[in-house]
């Protein structure tokens, strides 16, 4: 089981997100903008962290760079989560130290299926179911 923490800035996608981390038998952590999720990744140190893009405060773009550029955090695959589809977005979501990008709407299947990729590449904890 791995620790995935979940930043997103609408309550009902943040629910539907940790069910299906959850069901997928991981521990879920959430934080609600950008600048609390950098902040509860240095604190938490979970094993990946899904983000979400459009978001106030400090966005998912600036908040994957953070991430990835601090000695404490640069470990942790992030995986951009948001409903921005174009090739620019992701290609620029890549550049900002993202390990994957999902567009929303995504089904359980999809994103079960980039954790366990994401997971298997790092070496993390895979799914238990």
């Amino acid at each position: 089981m791995a620790r995935i923490l979940i930043v997103d800035d609408s309550p009902s996608q943040l629910l539907g997100i940790q069910r299906i981390v959850e069901k997928l038998g991981h521990e879920s952590l959430t934080a609600e903008d950008g600048a609390a999720g950098v902040e509860v990744a240095k604190r938490e140190l979970p094993d990946m962290v899904l983000m979400d893009v459009v978001m106030p405060n400090l966005n998912g773009f600036q908040a994957t760079r953070t991430l990835s550029r601090e000695a404490t955090t640069k470990h942790i695959p992030v995986i951009l989560v948001t409903t921005k589809d174009q090739d620019t977005d992701r290609m620029w979501g890549l550049r900002q130290g993202a390990k994957a990008y999902l567009t929303k709407p995504f089904s359980e299947e999809e994103l079960a299926e980039v954790i366990d990729r994401i997971f298997s590449d790092t070496g993390a904890p895979a799914s238990a179911g």
